[in-house]
Formats: structure tokens, sequence, C-alpha cells
């Protein structure tokens, strides 16, 4: 049968009927709120790039982490930002180092908030790469061990879920080697399975100080037109021991998100980056769009792709208006 008989608009008729009806909604619990840390005390610097973000000194952190715990956002992933760096990014394990101590404060604050921790080598190294460098080349194995201590650092220190970022091969594998040979096989691996070499981190790197000193990450980051790729790396981090995989960024990689939503029965998460918050909020503050109603419906679509966890750093904004 067709219209008349037929009427879609039937059920669009109220805010009631839609509510009704919806297929896909946004939860706060689908929510993972990326924050910064950085040296000092009563730090909470605006990232410039990012409006509404910011740079947080350990103490100021624990407050943030209170605010987020009231907004009922279940979890957050930290990125630290030493005072020193070096060719190793010796911070990155240091048992005293700036995460380690942002983890340990946070869950003392906060027991019950699920914190992840973002492990790479880009925030810690002089020379900005996520991998330790042999002349011009990210050397891959070498890598691996200065990955591991880190994630086992973080372990330690109390993260419940490490995240490896740096996209070298093999890195989960040796990360599960570690967590599990120091008795915490407990603590799940989310990797970023699918980090695509994109044009959107640029307000992130400004945050983290973490943009290349020369070179670019091409060599190590996927290729933007790969999707088949994308899925065949997702496979290898499963059979290496990732409990949870992710997608990067997210709304230009729906496409990848789906296909992977079909493929794997496993939690899948999505990082919607700096640049495409950035852009929202840069067209709102000009009046351009509604900022509000954009985010949602971005956060909404990649929900529909099929991601069980979304990293946003609107999701603040975004708790304060589902709790409303």
């Amino acid at each position: 049968m067709s219209f008349p008989v037929v009427r879609p608009r039937r059920l669009r008729r109220s805010d009631t009927l839609r509510r009704m009806v919806r297929e896909t909604r946004l939860s706060r619990d689908d929510l993972v709120l990326p924050l910064f840390v950085v040296e000092g005390s009563g730090v909470r610097e605006p990232v410039a790039s990012m409006p509404g973000v910011f740079r947080h000194s350990v103490d100021a952190l624990v407050d943030e982490a209170k605010a987020v715990r009231d907004l009922g956002i279940p979890a957050v992933i930290l990125f630290g930002i030493p005072a020193e760096k070096d060719s190793r990014g010796s911070g990155a394990d240091a048992a005293g180092g700036i995460v380690q101590r942002a983890v340990e404060a946070t869950k003392r604050a906060e027991p019950g908030l699920c914190v992840v921790t973002d492990v790479c080598l880009c925030e810690y190294t002089d020379h900005g790469h996520c991998g330790l460098l042999e002349g011009d080349e990210v050397a891959n194995d070498p890598s691996l061990d200065r990955l591991a201590a880190s994630a086992l650092s973080h372990a330690r220190a109390g993260a419940d879920v490490v995240a490896p970022s740096d996209m070298m091969d093999g890195r989960v594998a040796a990360i599960r080697r570690a967590l599990d040979g120091a008795s915490f096989e407990h603590v799940p691996i989310l990797s970023y399975a699918a980090k695509f070499a994109s044009a959107y981190y640029g307000p992130f790197r400004d945050a983290a100080e973490s943009a290349p000193a020369r070179g670019d990450r091409r060599g190590y980051q996927m290729d933007p037109p790969n999707g088949r790729e994308a899925l065949r790396e997702m496979r290898l981090d499963l059979a290496e021991g990732a409990d949870a995989l992710m997608v990067k960024p997210a709304l230009p990689y729906l496409d990848v998100l789906a296909k992977a939503r079909a493929e794997f029965d496993v939690p899948l998460a999505a990082y919607h980056v700096s640049g495409e918050y950035a852009m929202i909020q840069a067209a709102a503050e000009r009046g351009w769009i509604d900022g509000e109603r954009a985010m949602d419906e971005a956060l909404v679509a990649i929900r529909r792709a099929g991601a069980d966890l979304i990293l946003t750093y609107a999701a603040k904004d975004v708790a304060a208006r589902l709790a409303s």
C-alpha cells in the first residue's frame, strides 16, 4: 500500500509521538569526557581552539572529576602534558608522572568514575611522534616496550582501562603481555584500532602540545581512503587481545564504524575529535548554526552508525541537557 493510506508523517505530529518511536537514543552512559592534565597548582587554562575545554592541574582535575560524576557521565580519558620531554618519552611511564598522579588523585576522590588513560608517546617525546625515532623513521618494534611500560604504569596508578592510540603494529599484544605478567589481567584494553591520519586533530595538538617537530604521522596512522584496511586493523587488534575497539575520527568515518558494527560483537567507541567539536563551536559562536542542536545531531549520528561509547569534548554540556 502507498499514499494516501501510508502516511509516515502521522508518527511525527507531536514531540511525544516522535519520542515514542525514536530509533536511536543518546544517553549519558554513552559519553566519555577527554581531559588534559598539566603540571602546577590551581590551573584551569582555556584551550583557545576548543571553546569550553580547559587544561587542568591535578588538583583542579579532581574538581572537574566531581563535576563529571554529578552530571552522570561514567568515564573520562586522561591526556598528560609533562613539564619536560625527551627523545624516549620518559615521562610516559614515570611512577610520579603527570598522568600517573592524575589517575591516583582522580580514583582517590571519585572511585566510582571510570578512568581511561591514553597510551601514546607523542605528548612525552621532544620530537612529537608516537613512537621512538631511528633517524627520521618511527621505529615500530623498539617502541612496543615503551608503550607497554606506559600502559603498565597507568594500571599500577589505578587506571580502569588503558587505550593505546599510537598505531604501532603489535602494540595491543605487547600491552596485554605486560599487564597480564604483572597481575593486571583484569584491566581492559580499548584499542584505537582504526585511527586515521586526519586533518581534524589540530586543536588537540595545541592542547596536548603534541604536534610532530618534523615530518607527519601518515607513516603509521591510517590512510583516510582505506576502509577495508580499517576492518583488518580491528581484526588484528582483537586477535592480539583488545577488549574494545575505537574509530577515530568519528563523523568522517561513519561508514567504517557502521561496517565494524556489522562485523564485530565487541564494544565500539568513536572519538568525536577536537576538529569536529571546534567546527561546530566556531560556527555556533558566529550565529551560523544552532550549536546545541548541531552537537546533539552529530553525536546521535555516531550512535546510529553503531558506537556504544562516544569520546567527546561536549560530554558535559550534552549530559546536562539530557538530565534536564
